[in-house]
């Protein structure tokens, strides 16, 4: 994902918290949802930073078996075990004056934990089988979509290299919690991929299929965006797209299994404010649950004002518990 695309509240917010934490010459961690683009936060992080001008060196720990973890960030000398034939520099050398990016940092084993942490509490390390030690100039970044406090309470992830990684901790907002931004990214997405396929008609989407874009819940967020975007554009031809497939699964053959399933009893036509009510109790309940309980943030989900909010809360009392 190569795009910065957003201008909801919500994500300005975050953009701004970001661009200040990027100043201050200390560990960040970045939480975020899969797909949320946490290593463009990475990115933007570092290049906003005064070590901008130096390299940025990203490690997947997901993408590694963890007993290579460790050669991999501090480096190994000639010999240090079977296969080493000769020395090798360590991702920590590559990112020296610079950025060093940990994608997934709560797959990392705990003896690696204990090794960074040292580097992060006294800037030294030593490479596998060596006595040398090396002085690490580095900031490091961290990122997941897993519970930090949650692993050290587990006994998987050290309490002490916790607390030294979090001076700042940066949560990427959900795409379902972005409104309007989810329609500029997808129309970028969906001009990006029109080009790719030579279409001499930009692609725009039908009332209908913003609608279904604006209200699916994203659990991939951006990436399953993107996907999703692609997959309609390049079927269309180019123009207008009517319809968008959210899940490439989903089987055709099974439509007369489905169309055979018995439909679910009318409801009945003399409770309709009864219904209405439950309808806004459904609603409201579930925009503060995604929201965190913070009201200007439902009314967002909801697109009401903050006023018209408030009106239904006092409407349905019941669900104001745990709202801020």
């Amino acid at each position: 994902m190569d795009t910065n695309i957003g201008s909801s509240e919500i994500y300005m917010e975050f953009q701004n918290a970001l661009a200040k934490s990027a100043a201050v010459d200390r560990s960040v961690l970045i939480i975020g949802e899969r797909g949320s683009g946490k290593e463009l936060a990475a990115k933007r992080l570092h290049y906003l930073s005064p070590r901008w001008d130096k390299n940025l060196v990203t490690v997947n720990c997901a993408a590694l078996p963890p007993s290579l973890i460790e050669t991999e960030l501090f480096g190994h000398e000639k010999g240090a075990f079977t296969g080493a034939a000769s020395a090798r520099k360590g991702r920590f050398e590559e990112a020296q004056g610079g950025t060093l990016f940990l994608d997934e940092i709560g797959l990392i084993p705990l003896n690696v934990q204990e090794k960074l942490l040292r580097v992060v509490e006294y800037g030294t390390y030593e490479r596998v089988g060596s006595s040398v030690t090396h002085e690490a100039d580095v900031r490091i970044i961290g990122a997941t979509n897993a519970d930090l406090p949650a692993l050290v309470s587990q006994g998987k992830f050290k309490q002490d290299l916790l607390d030294r990684l979090s001076f700042e901790v940066l949560y990427i907002p959900p795409l379902r919690f972005r409104g309007d931004d989810i329609l500029e990214l997808a129309s970028f997405f969906a001009q990006k991929m029109a080009i790719e396929c030579n279409y001499t008609e930009l692609p725009y989407f039908s009332p209908e299929v913003q609608d279904v874009l604006l209200h699916y819940n994203w659990p991939g967020n951006v990436r399953e965006l993107k996907n999703t975007v692609e997959r309609a554009v390049y079927k269309s031809g180019g123009g207008e797209i009517k319809e968008i497939r959210i899940n490439p699964f989903e089987n055709p053959f099974n439509s007369q299994t489905r169309a055979e399933a018995p439909s679910p009893a009318p409801a009945r036509l003399d409770n309709l404010e009864e219904a209405k009510s439950n309808i806004e109790e459904d609603y409201l309940r579930r925009a503060l649950t995604q929201a965190g309980g913070n009201r200007k943030r439902a009314a967002v989900l909801l697109n009401i004002t903050y006023d018209q909010l408030r009106g239904l809360l006092k409407k349905h009392p019941s669900c104001t518990s745990g709202v801020s």
